[in-house]
């Protein structure tokens, strides 16, 4: 790499995991640009779950690297890898339901902006966590339900107030696993938007079944089976792939997904 490459905003090297004997991720290496929006896809079972567990360290490596801006960051705890600027949602809406949805931003931003844990701190007095906050609502859409507690939003709501935590630190670096799941077409489509908006700029590495959301919002795609990737390409590429075709897609689905129909 040359001294006036940026390094990639995400690099994993032979990355490995084992439960015991049962190994689940057999040497994964991956290269994501900056700014580029990289899709994961594979049948279930495959490790996509769990190579996201990894690169936020959920999980520890069992073998390989894995580096964020260029530094390594194997070894470190889960809110140190999110201080460096990574940020993820999980498949099930992880959000405080009992707090309205300003509350849930706020809680989101106020270690990015230098806040530390005081008991004596009243929050409502933190003006620019509040601002924050109230920003990140306009950006999801979702002001109108700003003192709204998060237990009673509607699902999409829910899954769009997950994206607005994840995004409410500024980390450049943002997972976000299957963040469609369970949406009907109409949400679907509106939380695409809001994905390629709120990560416009940023990097964007997804778990995503749905293949209308994996082709229309990914630059490249890579298919996971078994625990190692087959193949890494541009949506065309990855389309026209026999060997992804007869490991996942299927050939009707790879003829549903270039009719935009998948």
């Amino acid at each position: 790499m040359s001294m006036n490459t940026p390094a990639p905003a995400l690099q994993l090297e032979a990355v490995k995991k084992s439960f015991g004997r049962t190994h689940i991720i057999n040497g994964v290496s991956l290269v994501v640009a900056r700014g580029e929006r990289h899709a994961i896809i594979g049948p279930n079972g495959a490790g996509k779950s769990t190579l996201f567990n990894l690169i936020s360290a959920r999980f520890p490596v069992s073998g390989g690297d894995i580096f964020l801006n260029g530094s390594s960051v194997v070894g470190l705890k889960p809110h140190q890898i999110t201080r460096r600027g990574l940020s993820r949602s999980f498949q099930v809406t992880n959000i405080f339901h009992n707090l309205s949805v300003l509350e849930n931003l706020r809680c989101a931003v106020l270690w990015p902006l230098g806040y530390r844990y005081a008991f004596w701190r009243r929050l409502a007095v933190l003006r620019n966590a509040n601002q924050r906050a109230q920003d990140v609502a306009a950006e999801i859409g979702l002001t109108h339900r700003r003192d709204t507690p998060a237990g009673v939003l509607s699902y999409a709501e829910q899954r769009a107030l997950e994206i607005g935590i994840t995004i409410a630190g500024g980390a450049e670096v943002i997972l976000l696993d299957e963040p469609t799941a369970g949406m009907s077409n109409s949400e679907t489509e509106q939380a695409v938007a809001l994905i390629r908006r709120v990560t416009a700029g940023k990097t964007l590495v997804m778990v995503e079944h749905d293949m209308r959301v994996v082709f229309g919002l990914a630059d490249r795609i890579s298919v996971l089976v078994y625990g190692e990737i087959i193949a890494t390409g541009t949506p065309e590429e990855i389309r026209t792939n026999r060997a992804v075709q007869e490991a996942y897609l299927g050939a009707a689905a790879a003829a549903a997904a270039e009719t935009g129909h998948a």
